[in-house]
């Protein structure tokens, strides 16, 4: 009867969570849902983030005002709060994100096959970082770590945390090889090794750590793609939720939604990439990443790192305009055949008088808004160029009352 009584709630069919960590399959497994958490859906941090960035700082258009959560970001200022979904998605699979990869590279490294746990340890902390960065970017503070109470570090502490995850994940790479059994195993199209480098690279800027950044930065491989992809049944999730319903979010317009000095240039050939003429409105509709139901969106652009370039070099201690120029223009002249991706302007050479990081920084700041259209980094350029408050409709968001009502030392809602 003793024996009877014991209580051993296991579904059979399911796996233990000890058989699951212990084991390089338990483990892979583990680390290809990582990606699927980051990319897929309404649930995933991507779309998240996008949609988050996107209708804060007036690159998107909402198409359908009973759609709740994106008319409060839409609206900005006091209509958001703690009840968005939209944002408690982002914490939450943020958070999740975390605590998988964690599971992952701190059990990867009890394997006998060290260089599959090499390969486990680089993917793992490939999205544990960018968890860490998507935290840091939209709240003024973020969790120190994970479980019940914790306490809340400040987004700078949340980047350089990011960064150091990835500086992990290099070393253990720089001592055993990645293994094709394992990259064998991983979803097609991340380049794990350059992905790390461009992710360090963007959260050291955003960190204000330019020669980290611009070290980083150099170490890219720019004629290599990393990519996530997808296929008929894991569907492009901008264009599953946004491109084909035209029910939630548009393009503000031809223009990517810039005004003023921002304005692209007509003969701009990135305005033909991202968006696509509509004979009604919205008269632009969704191009790019978002075009077909299996476009693979980049991890992250060439054109990205090239610009990290130009800013480090015109903000770094001793300012280096004419680096800073010559990496700009690398962007602004640039084909779309020269561009993995097809992104590229195809305009004439900028031409700063006089040449300062002063004149060069706003350049560089548009030319991010084009390139980087809809990638979820503008709302952090715009208070890293000292953009106007009034030019987007948050700066900082509250914080989901999923955390706030559990956890008390969520901090204060910022103001704005």
């Amino acid at each position: 009867m003793i024996a009877s009584c014991k209580k051993e709630y296991r579904n059979p069919s399911g796996a233990n969570s000890d058989d699951v960590l212990t084991t390089a399959k338990g483990l892979t497994g583990v680390t290809v849902g990582l990606q699927r958490v980051y990319t897929v859906g309404r649930l995933g941090v991507y779309f998240n983030s996008v949609s988050t960035t996107g209708f804060s700082t007036n690159e998107i258009m909402l198409m359908n005002s009973g759609n709740i959560p994106e008319l409060q970001l839409f609206t900005g200022g006091n209509s958001v709060d703690g009840t968005n979904n939209i944002l408690t998605n982002l914490w939450t699979y943020s958070n999740k994100i975390i605590f998988d990869a964690d599971n992952v590279i701190n059990n990867a490294a009890n394997l006998s096959d060290q260089n599959y746990a090499s390969g486990l340890i680089a993917y793992a902390s490939l999205y544990k970082a960018l968890a860490l960065g998507n935290l840091s970017q939209y709240w003024e503070n973020i969790p120190s770590g994970i479980g019940k109470n914790v306490s809340f570090i400040s987004r700078v502490e949340g980047f350089n945390k990011a960064i150091a995850v990835i500086d992990n994940a290099l070393a253990v790479i720089a001592a055993k090889n990645i293994s094709s059994a394992f990259l064998a195993n991983m979803p097609a199209g991340i380049d794990i090794v350059n992905s790390l480098y461009a992710i360090k690279a963007r959260y050291a800027l955003f960190a204000g750590n330019y020669p980290v950044a611009l070290a980083a930065a150099n170490s890219v491989d720019l004629t290599k793609k990393s990519t996530f992809n997808f296929d008929a049944q894991t569907l492009n999730p901008i264009f599953e939720i946004a491109t084909s319903t035209n029910n939630v979010f548009q393009p503000t317009n031809a223009n990517l939604g810039l005004t003023g000095a921002n304005t692209p240039d007509p003969a701009d050939k990135r305005l033909a990439f991202y968006t696509v003429p509509n004979a009604t409105a919205p008269t632009a509709r969704l191009g790019g990443f978002g075009l077909t139901s299996t476009t693979a969106i980049p991890l992250y652009l060439p054109g990205e790192i090239t610009l990290i370039k130009a800013e480090v070099y015109a903000r770094q201690a001793a300012p280096d305009p004419v680096n800073a120029l010559a990496e700009l223009n690398k962007v602004v002249t640039k084909q779309p055949a020269a561009d993995p991706f097809g992104v590229g302007a195809g305009l004439p050479p900028v031409v700063v008088v006089p040449l300062t990081p002063a004149n060069i920084l706003p350049l560089i700041y548009k030319h991010r808004c084009i390139e980087l259209y809809l990638s979820g980094l503008k709302l952090e350029d715009m208070r890293r160029f000292g953009q106007p408050n009034a030019d987007r409709k948050r700066n900082f968001f509250p914080y989901p009352f999923v955390e706030r009502d559990n956890n008390p030392n969520t901090p204060a809602d910022p103001a704005f």
